[in-house]
């Protein structure tokens, strides 16, 4: 396990930010600003990263190490920042293509290229994103208040952020512009949906700033500034390069999935019975979903299951349906499956909620397996932790549930409780165990008293000079 000190100053300024949260299965809302959310959902995460990847290593950026965010919103906006890119769904449903939305985020890249820093009050009020919050279709979040849903799970995952940080001038916006054209060429992207993105937008300057978009306040737009990047980008080789039938395809998955899970009617027309297309009737499914008609919904994934058995997410979404309508025992088979397609932290937590949910001893330990290995991939997971406190509990095993407990409360930033019940875990756990030291850490690292320290170091647990 992970030491909690390496992220405790992202979860310490996490909780100051206090954020109101919205729970249900499968569900996790954190509100950041009126009508945003942060959302997460395996799917179009991937899909994200297909689309940024190539961009981040021309730029020198290991893609490993950053963190893509989904913003709930249905303004259109996006940041990036050290280890971070934060694309708004609002962005992504105005985008034609994968060219478009790739050409914004080379021009967010290029402004950490450049080194343009965020303005420092707006970074002071802004600071941190406190809480990625992930559960199975997470993409859920973006229409968060049902009041109906059964047993809430958090998760948080601190990552750096500037959520509404960002302004830059005007000067700063035309070097972001050519820095993002380098990187798409070097990346071997064209740079046409860049300028063409904007273009579509040219009219922006001329309204007030109460009616533009919000990007457009944060990045000024002007058509000196768009004449320049287009005549820059049609000089390019890759200018023509167009985008691969699979990337187009994926894009509209992606966009018909944010539309079906965010605007539901809407979708209903917009994708309407006589569009035969996979995009269109994945939309319609999970219409269906979010209007709780859970026979039709399924009725609607099952055929698409006809046409396409190894897609994990079509089992992960059955799955979901399945547990949050109360048909627990159904859903154990589709999340099994949709394991089995794909290893990612968000649906071995599915699984393991379904299967600790059977409330069967044996299915309750399958269940701690497959949270462990959410665990494995993501160690500040608050839900996972959550849910491992739960099974253990159920089986008997106080330490472990508390100390499970503590993680919790550690990744959601209360450390007088994480304090408390690693405190509680250590009374349960064997000395010098790995638990053992593991909640002796959480204790050290989240502002123990003077007398804990004292009771600590007379156990050894850490040296004499640090209790005096």
């Amino acid at each position: 396990m992970a030491a909690p000190a390496r992220s405790f100053l992202r979860v310490a300024l996490a909780a100051a930010l206090g954020l109101s949260m919205v729970l249900r299965p499968g569900l996790a809302a954190a509100q950041l600003g009126p009508g945003e959310t942060l959302i997460r959902d395996t799917e179009i995460e991937d899909i994200l990263h297909r689309d940024a990847d190539p961009i981040f290593k021309a730029a020198g950026i290991d893609p490993k190490g950053v963190q893509i965010i989904l913003i709930g919103s249905k303004d259109f906006n996006a940041f990036a920042a050290p280890k971070v890119m934060a694309v708004y769904t609002g962005l992504i449903l105005q985008t034609k293509n994968p060219n478009e939305l790739q050409g914004v985020m080379a021009h967010e890249v290029g402004h950490l290229a450049a080194g343009h820093s965020f303005r420092s009050g707006e970074m002071q009020r802004a600071g941190m994103v406190p809480m990625i919050l992930t559960m199975g279709l997470g993409v859920l979040a973006a229409i968060a208040g049902s009041g109906d849903a059964a047993a809430g799970l958090i998760t948080s995952a601190p990552y750096f952020g500037a959520l509404g940080a960002i302004g830059y001038s005007r000067e700063q916006e035309g070097r972001a512009d050519q820095a993002g054209a380098t990187l798409l060429e070097k990346a071997g992207l064209s740079g046409r949906g860049l300028a063409e993105f904007f273009d579509n937008f040219r009219y922006q300057e001329v309204f007030s700033q109460y009616r533009r978009y919000r990007f457009f306040i944060d990045h000024p737009l002007s058509s000196d500034r768009i004449e320049a990047l287009q005549g820059r980008v049609a000089a390019m080789p890759h200018y023509d390069q167009k985008d691969s039938p699979e990337a187009l395809a994926e894009h509209e998955v992606m966009k018909a999935k944010l539309d079906g899970f965010i605007n539901p009617q809407v979708t209903m027309t917009k994708y309407d019975e006589k569009d035969t297309s996979y995009p269109a009737r994945y939309a319609r499914a999970i219409a269906y979903y979010q209007m709780k008609e859970p026979d039709k919904a399924l009725k609607r994934v099952d055929a698409l299951l006809a046409e396409q058995p190894n897609n994990p997410y079509l089992w992960e979404l059955k799955g979901q349906i399945l547990f949050e309508f109360g048909r627990i025992p159904e859903a154990e088979e589709p999340q099994r499956k949709s394991v089995a397609l794909k290893d990612a932290p968000l649906l071995h937590m599915n699984l393991g909620q379904t299967l600790i949910a059977l409330d069967d001893t044996k299915k309750v330990d399958e269940g701690i397996v497959e949270l462990k290995k959410a665990l494995n991939q993501e160690d500040d997971n608050a839900a996972a932790w959550r849910m491992l406190a739960e099974a253990y509990d159920k089986r008997g095993q106080e330490g472990l549930a508390r100390l499970a407990t503590a993680e919790y409360q550690f990744n959601v930033g209360d450390m007088r409780q994480a304090r408390e019940f690693a405190i509680r875990a250590r009374e349960r756990l064997p000395k010098d165990s790995p638990e053992w030291r593991r909640a002796t850490d959480i204790v050290l690292v989240s502002k123990p008293s003077r007398d804990d320290l004292k009771d600590l170091a007379r156990e050894g647990s850490i040296a004499g000079a640090q209790a005096r």
